[in-house]
């Protein structure tokens, strides 16, 4: 119980059955509450005082979302994160609910959003533009359809299932087909007119197709996708500017420029969602929301093609269940799915409740997004040398999982972001993918805050940093750096490379702690004593080790040479290397024109190859593991020469005559060569049916491109 939490009794209808009140993470909640509405949340409670005490926190609540509420939907600059807004409301409604001589008309929960900026002719919403109702599970959802099924005395509807985008929601009105008029939402009941700006957005038509009502008002949700996210913010990063945290962010920074030809530079896009009225007394586009979704679409307005029909509730769960797994893959934001009653009748006769509808509700998913506070800057080293710098985070909970650390990039991008030690910052998590640090809230600063600066030194071995020309990451030069050895057995043994089941990142540091492993090599060397030296392994583990590290042996050369760590020599392209030179001994002594041979290969990468192998200590490693029987590949048999010498084929597209390894290897017994990709080496394009993006490649580049039959004729098959 926290010590400055107030003594409190409960309020009198509780008290008359002797149930005590507690508060929730701030939510009060009567024990007794059967339905159990607030499983999900953790548990922090405490005592409540007297109604005075509730007032108080009532009041509270409402001043800490109106400033939330300008902060985000005024200034476009929020402090807190979604799911903790989200949560001050539930308090707040709940509050409200249980306590109903403390309700307002001037409460947050009887309104929608902020005030319009004063730069904009404000626009009154002649039917409001009202906000929605949360679930934040499968189980709330279901007591929603509940609810409804008991209102409408039925629970065969069908509901739309609809992604819930994270932009900036706005109405479009129009007069006779003409766009007249475009408005954001604001506070529900009047809003901005951002016409001239909404004109600039492509997908926004000016003029409607076919035969709409004389007076139509279509809302939607002004968006920025994910790539268009980036290349705004490369430009303002070029331009010296601050970057846009969020795609929501940049696109409501879009749509409020003063300039609208500001707003035409950027990628933004428009789905309608609704109808949100049209003239009296003409009759109803259609009689359901999904006709009038289709209907809007005649029209010329976009609509989301991930929106989904769902004939029950079981549809509607797996809907949403579907597009949860969609989210990462989706080139834009989504944070839920919004699930309305399909029947436009059900829907009035359902109609609404404060400031939402009862037929339409939102479901959460968990956010991806966080703020928290970053307490300092730390660095590793990598397999390669590469210092890298993390975030030390105050731990918060993100996506579903508790995380302390992000990564950071690099010291430029630090800077360009103008991120410091002691910022609250934006974290962000999608996935499976390493959470990173997005930007700071520059609002919540103290003045404590401390730039940081990469270290003078390696942290592992404190041999000065190097950083070359034309790169972003610092190194440690050191080859014998422990911190750079320990990621590079690791890396040695992981999956994709020699694969060595049982030496991880903990027995990787049992080995070298013991002196059992100095150099790669003596990997192949190690005892089931040594094994059974260390702690924590006994006979079935030592083993299980030994018989995979005999089995890593035989591992192909691709492999191999992705094992080594030689900078920017990833899987894709030893696979490449392993193809061209066939063994390691040719590879290792190959020069930069013959590297330059190998298909897509960059004279950087080029030159890190030659550098690796120039250095004795490395082409010793490569004798002491064939020594120790690693398969170093096979020769490659002396190349073919023939009518097609001297040309190096790309094959693209579906053939009738070959399959494609029938056709790649008749090439090569003509003496030609094969690449994987159209590059300025490429002389002839073989192009099957259904092409990919490989013709319009050679197109540019003026390559000859072969049909089947032409290429046919040239091998003498026609």
């Amino acid at each position: 119980m926290p010590a400055t939490a107030p003594r409190m009794k409960a309020p009198a209808s509780s008290v008359a059955n002797r149930r005590a009140v507690l508060s929730v993470n701030g939510i009060y909640v009567d024990s007794s509450d059967s339905r159990d509405r607030y499983r999900r949340l953790p548990f922090i409670i405490y005592v409540v005082d007297d109604q005075e005490g509730i007032k108080r926190r009532i009041e509270d609540l409402r001043r800490q979302i109106e400033y939330h509420n300008y902060r985000y939907h005024t200034l476009d600059e929020p402090e807190i994160s979604d799911a903790e807004f989200d949560q001050l409301m539930r308090e707040l409604r709940t509050l409200e609910e249980d306590y109903p001589q403390f309700q307002s008309p001037d409460s947050p929960t009887q309104r929608v959003g902020g005030s319009p900026l004063e730069t904009f002719e404000v626009v009154v919403h002649p039917v409001p533009m009202l906000s929605l109702g949360n679930v934040f599970s499968e189980d709330e959802l279901r007591a929603w359809h509940k609810r409804v099924s008991n209102m409408l005395g039925r629970d065969d509807f069908a509901m739309v299932a609809e992604p819930k985008m994270d932009g900036l929601a706005a109405a479009l009105t129009y007069e006779r087909a003409q766009l007249v008029r475009a408005a954001t939402r604001g506070n529900g009941f009047q809003g901005e007119n951002i016409t001239p700006n909404v004109r600039t957005i492509r997908s926004v038509p000016w003029q409607l197709s076919g035969e709409p009502p004389g007076r139509l008002e279509a809302r939607g949700e002004i968006f920025l996708s994910k790539t268009g996210f980036e290349r705004v913010n490369e430009e303002r990063a070029e331009a010296g500017e601050r970057l846009f945290a969020n795609p929501r962010n940049a696109a409501a920074g879009s749509v409020r420029q003063k300039d609208p030809r500001v707003s035409a530079r950027r990628p933004l896009e428009m789905f309608v969602y609704s109808l949100g009225y049209i003239d009296q007394p003409a009759a109803p586009l259609a009689d359901t929301h999904w006709e009038t979704m289709q209907c809007l679409a005649a029209f010329g307005l976009k609509i989301n093609p991930e929106n989904r029909y769902c004939r029950n509730l079981d549809e509607a769960i797996e809907a949403i269940r579907s597009l949860e797994r969609q989210r990462e893959s989706l080139d834009y934001e989504i944070d839920g799915v919004v699930v309305k009653v399909d029947s436009l009748a059900y829907q009035a006769d359902l109609g609404y409740v404060a400031n939402a509808p009862r037929w339409a509700t939102a479901f959460k998913f968990a956010p991806v997004q966080g703020i928290t506070r970053l307490n300092r800057i730390e660095v590793n080293v990598g397999r390669t040398g590469a210092i890298n710098p993390f975030a030390v985070l105050e731990p918060i909970r993100v996506g579903g999982v508790t995380i302390s650390q992000a990564t950071l990039h690099n010291e430029d991008d630090i800077h360009r972001k103008d991120i410091r030690e002691g910022d609250w910052v934006v974290v962000h998590r999608a996935g499976e993918v390493i959470p990173q640090v997005v930007a700071p809230v520059v609002r919540r600063r103290s003045g404590g805050e401390q730039v940081w600066h990469m270290p003078a030194e390696c942290p592992a071995c404190h041999t000065p940093v190097a950083r070359e020309p034309g790169e972003a990451m610092y190194y440690c030069p050191n080859l014998s750096c422990p911190a750079q050895f320990f990621r590079l057995l690791e890396h040695f043994a992981s999956r994709g490379t020699m694969d060595i089941e049982g030496l991880g990142e903990v027995m990787a540091h049992k080995l070298i702690q013991a002196g059992f492993v100095e150099k790669l090599s003596d990997v192949y060397h190690l005892t089931k004593e040594q094994l059974l030296q260390l702690e924590g392994v006994g006979d079935k583990m030592a083993d299980m080790l030994l018989a995979s590290i005999d089995a890593s042996r035989k591992r192909p050369l691709a492999n191999l040479i992705f094992a080594l760590g030689i900078r920017h020599v990833g899987e894709t392209v030893a696979a490449q290397l392993a193809r061209h030179f066939g063994d390691m001994h040719a590879l290792m002594n190959a020069g930069l024109d013959d590297l330059r041979e190998v298909p897509g290969l960059g004279p950087k990468i080029a030159e890190s190859i030659c550098a690796y192998f120039e250095r004795p200590v490395n082409r010793s490693l490569i004798e002491e593991l064939a020594a120790a029987g690693v398969s170093l590949g096979e020769p490659l048999p002396p190349r073919t020469e023939g009518p097609l010498s001297g040309r190096e084929f790309v094959l693209t597209g579906r053939l009738d005559r070959y399959p494609r390894g029938q056709a790649e290897a008749r090439i090569k017994d003509l003496g030609g060569e094969i690449g994987s990709s159209v590059t300025k080496r490429t002389t002839d394009l073989v192009v099957g049916a259904d092409p990919g993006s490989k013709l319009a490649r050679a197109e540019k580049l003026g390559i000859r491109v072969l049909t089947e039959q032409d290429f046919l004729q040239l091998i003498g098959e026609s």
